[in-house]
């Protein structure tokens, strides 16, 4: 390979909002954000992939030719992104591609991502790396977060003990100590019920700047029923997704004279909470925190973060030279582009996995 290579990093999460694409440089300088783009995901596609969290009748079918689904919007959100760069397929050493998780057990051995990568490699005559999660749990890991790794690369200073915080369906924190060992883990709901709870009740995606949250008062007795969840006492490694945390748990533990309102403000409680209390109990020392992903921009959130840990500054990864908006996408070029020069990807002190591996399994163009 040459001296400047390029990666696609490809991002769609639990919140089931859309594709992030985004396009980074590699040189002897480093790596570079370049490019990035954003695709919104239709309607009946958001509302296939949230049932496919599920069982369901003819679940096998329907997750295929889903998959299929994405990986013709993955090239359309890459042929965007490389328009706009002004480059060619040719140009692109690979695609890092997470796909879409609908299930994610690393208790029983298992993790889905759907995606279709052989297809997308033939829709972009690039090739394609994908399935980043299976041999880290092949390995006894949680296969998640996967990000730490690039948070270290991107964000680690010598002078700071930083904390950096992706809030997306589920949030997920990375300790980057000034000096020691990097850590990080998932600290529980970050968007996906505040979401799922407007969705239903408002009829929007999301509750903008937490705006509706702000409407409501914080329920303790709901509060606490949430915070008694197994998953936020369990210590490190571990992860979650929907399996665990979805509308028919939050459902379970609701009272017939609850408002919405107050509800959705629990929800944001409940998440600024597990974000909180991870810090406090994990990352002792830390100096400051920069926040990541689609959560970062929840006024709401970001704020009641801050109340809760008043003597830490707060700021967006942008400060640090990567939009908020685009780390995770920014991640997986970057681990695209270990996987093709044989290098691990993950962080067995992250993960849990019992030693360091090469991550991906890869669909020649």
């Amino acid at each position: 390979m040459g001296s400047t290579e390029l990666y696609i990093g490809l991002m769609s999460g639990t919140s089931l909002d859309g594709v992030d694409a985004a396009l980074i440089r590699f040189d002897t300088n480093g790596f570079h954000f370049v490019e990035a783009v954003f695709h919104e995901f239709e309607p009946a596609l958001k509302r296939e992939l949230l049932a496919l969290n599920q069982a369901g009748d003819n679940e096998l079918l329907r997750a295929a030719w889903t998959g299929n689904i994405l990986a013709a919007r993955y090239a359309t959100a890459i042929a965007d992104l490389l328009t706009r760069a002004k480059l060619s397929a040719r140009d692109i050493n690979a695609i890092g591609c997470h796909g879409q998780t609908i299930r994610h057990r690393p208790d029983l051995g298992v993790t889905i991502q759907i995606g279709n990568a052989s297809l997308l490699a033939e829709l972009t005559n690039i090739t394609v790396i994908a399935d980043f999660r299976s041999r880290d749990i092949a390995a006894g890991g949680q296969g998640a977060p996967l990000v730490p790794a690039f948070h270290a690369a991107a964000f680690l200073n010598p002078e700071h003990n930083r904390v950096i915080v992706n809030i997306g369906g589920i949030s997920n924190l990375t300790w980057l100590p000034s000096a020691g060992t990097v850590t990080g883990f998932d600290c529980g709901p970050g968007n996906l019920l505040l979401d799922a709870w407007a969705q239903q009740h408002l009829g929007t995606p999301y509750d903008r700047d937490g705006a509706w949250s702000a409407c409501g008062r914080v329920l303790p007795d709901l509060l606490q029923n949430m915070l008694s969840h197994p998953f936020f006492a369990a210590p490190p490694p571990k992860s979650s997704g929907r399996d665990m945390f979805h509308l028919e748990w939050l459902n379970s533990l609701l009272a017939a004279q609850y408002s919405p309102e107050d509800i959705q403000a629990t929800l944001l409680e409940l998440s600024a909470r597990a974000i909180a209390n991870a810090i406090r109990q994990y990352c002792p020392d830390a100096d400051e925190i920069f926040l990541c992903g689609g959560g970062a921009h929840n006024t709401a959130l970001r704020e009641r973060v801050a109340i809760l840990l008043p003597n830490l500054p707060i700021a967006l990864t942008g400060t640090l030279g990567i939009n908020a908006d685009w780390v995770e996408a920014a991640a997986f070029a970057w681990l695209a582009y270990r996987a093709q020069h044989g290098l691990p990807g993950n962080l067995p002190a992250v993960t849990g996995a019992r030693g360091a591996r090469i991550l991906g399994a890869t669909y020649p163009a």
